[in-house]
Parts: C-alpha cells; structure tokens; sequence
C-alpha cells in the first residue's frame, strides 16, 4: 500500500516530490497510513480521452479524480483514521505547464496544486456550488501553504 506514480508523459517530473506531498496529504486529512494512492501523468491526447469520456467535455484537462473506496477525511482527530483505496489522481503535465506560465509559478508548483486539489476530490469535496468552493478551496490553500512551509523548513 502507499502512493503509486506512474509517468505515462514525455514531460520531465519529479516523481519523489509527488510521492512524498502524497503521503504528506494522507497524513495531514487524518486518513490512515495505509491508504492506496495512484498518481498518473498522461499526455494531453490520453487526458482528452478521459475528459470526454468521463466528463463529456471536450479538450484536456489539467486533473481528474476517480474515488474507488469512498473515504472521507475523519471530522475530528479522536476518529479512527480510515483505511482504504483513495483512488486515481491523473495529471496532465502539457495543460499543467501552461497554468504555471499563465499563473506565474512554477509546474512544481502547478503539481502541488493539482494533486492537492485531486485529493481532496476523492475525499468527497466537489466546487460546483459556491458554498462547496469555498470549503474546498479554502482546505487546498490551507493544506498548500503547510505543505509548502513543510517543504521550505525541511530545505533549510
């Protein structure tokens, strides 16, 4: 069990760094250490299929989420964390690349974003509704920002 990356692109990227904010985020939403994630990054010919099929919507995207055990993050830390398959986050390098230059950041950066986002999207969170955005976006900043001054303390 763990988290799983697979780099079906021809796009360079760091794989450890997915593997280790994977984890990170098992363990920051309370969820047991044991819990299966997989982390795919595809092409944006492969990202369109799956958008279409799965979304019907046209073009590439920059994540997907596929839920498989129905977790959800514990409401409080006394909650037995729970134990499971999260399911699929697949990534789209091309499309990512594109949202860091236009975003200003780096695709690092873009990644963490995603897989963040990607994560919480199995977990249940959704942002069709503005009441469900705010939630959801607020725990990404929230999670991003600790991940990132986890990152930075673990550099110096």
């Amino acid at each position: 069990m763990g988290v799983g990356v697979v780099n079906e692109s021809s796009a360079e990227v760091d794989v450890e760094s997915l593997v280790a904010q994977g984890e990170w985020l098992i363990a920051a939403l309370g969820l047991h250490s044991e819990c299966e994630l997989s982390v795919a990054l595809v092409d944006a010919h492969r990202m369109e299929q799956l958008h279409l099929e799965w979304m019907d919507e046209s073009g590439p995207t920059d994540v997907l989420s596929f839920p498989m055990d129905d977790l959800r993050a514990p409401e409080s830390s006394t909650d037995e964390p729970p134990l499971g398959v999260l399911g699929d986050v697949i990534l789209c390098p091309e499309v990512a690349a594109a949202q860091a230059q236009t975003a200003g950041h780096s695709t690092a950066s873009e990644y963490e974003l995603l897989l963040t986002h990607g994560m919480l999207h199995l977990l249940g969170h959704d942002h069709a509704e503005p009441e469900e955005h705010a939630v959801m976006f607020g725990l990404q900043d929230q999670l991003l920002a600790r991940w990132r001054a986890r990152s930075t303390e673990s550099a110096t």
